[in-house]
C-alpha cells in the first residue's frame, strides 16, 4: 500500500505539473507531442485525486509498465528542445 500511495502521489504531481505547463503555454506545447494522450495523463491525476478509493492497483501497475516510459521519453525530449 505504501508503494501504491507513493506512486499515486507522483502521478498527481506529474498531472498537476502538466496542467500548469499546458496553461502557461496556452495549450501550444503539449499539442506538439501528439504521441502522448495528455488529456488522459491529466485525467488520471484527477481520478487519483478525487476517486482515490476506487483506484485499481492492477491498472496503476499496467500504466507504470506500459505508459510511463513513453511519457518519460517525451518529457525529456520536450526539456531538451526548450533549452
Amino acid at each position: 500500500m505504501e508503494a501504491l500511495d507513493s506512486i499515486c502521489m507522483l502521478f498527481i504531481a506529474v498531472g498537476e505539473a502538466l496542467k500548469n505547463v499546458d496553461k502557461i503555454t496556452g495549450g501550444n506545447l503539449l499539442m506538439r507531442y501528439p504521441e502522448i494522450d495528455w488529456k488522459g495523463v491529466m485525467g488520471f491525476r484527477n481520478i487519483i485525486a478525487h476517486q482515490y478509493f476506487d483506484i485499481d492497483a492492477e491498472q496503476v501497475f499496467w500504466i507504470c509498465t506500459h505508459e510511463l516510459d513513453p511519457l518519460t521519453v517525451t518529457i525529456q525530449q520536450m526539456i531538451e528542445e526548450l533549452r
